[in-house]
């Protein structure tokens, strides 16, 4: 397997998700309870670049996920963060549409950022895609990731990592006997519950 293009070197690149939520914190609930059809919104950044912002959505369906996605510029971020989505109105992307939307109806805000460094190895053959999330981090107090007083804390131990593997039809044998010689725990919470829960739980304190 050879490293994604995308990363500069073999430490990964930094990924800084912020995600929002209903009053009745359905984003999280949906997930937890299993709920067959759950969305969420998030906008998202690489290495804390202010010129390459995107805000997205991720559907799914059992286990049918799509992604939907349109570049915001640094103005639209903050107008978002803000509380002002009636920009998005007049934007042609389906998923700046779709929150500005949801908004009206379910009154979102941004809840959480979800930060952690992604190492990406793939394949051609089968399409493998391999990740390992590591340092996963939540939002310790702003939400604006670009903001001086921007901080977070890591909600896993040192050295412990999310491993995902992706692949269309077929995975080869000697991937498939790779993983199997890793330690490693199946696991189906996601980063994102992880890291509310941690906020939740320092919260609380």
């Amino acid at each position: 397997m050879k490293m994604d293009e995308n990363m500069p070197n073999k430490n990964g690149y930094l990924i800084s998700s912020i995600y929002f939520d209903d009053r009745s914190h359905s984003a999280v609930t949906d997930k937890v309870s299993g709920t067959r059809f759950r969305k969420k919104f998030r906008i998202r950044t690489y290495g804390l670049n202010d010129g390459l912002i995107r805000l997205e959505c991720k559907s799914k369906f059992d286990e049918y996920i799509s992604k939907t996605s349109a570049r915001l510029n640094k103005e639209e971020y903050e107008q978002i963060l803000r509380g002002e989505f009636d920009f998005l109105l007049h934007r042609p992307e389906k998923v700046c549409q779709e929150l500005y939307f949801y908004n009206r109806i379910n009154s979102l805000k941004p809840i959480v950022v979800v930060e952690y460094r992604r190492e990406v190895y793939v394949l051609p053959l089968g399409n493998v895609r391999i990740t390992f999330d590591k340092d996963i981090s939540v939002s310790g107090g702003t939400l604006n990731i670009f903001a001086r007083d921007y901080c977070t804390t890591k909600v896993l131990p040192e050295g412990v990592m999310v491993l995902e593997v992706k692949y269309d039809d077929y995975i080869p044998i000697y991937i498939l006997q790779l993983l199997q010689n890793i330690t490693a725990e199946h696991c189906a919470i996601s980063k994102y519950v992880m890291c509310r829960e941690r906020k939740r739980f320092k919260s609380a304190r």
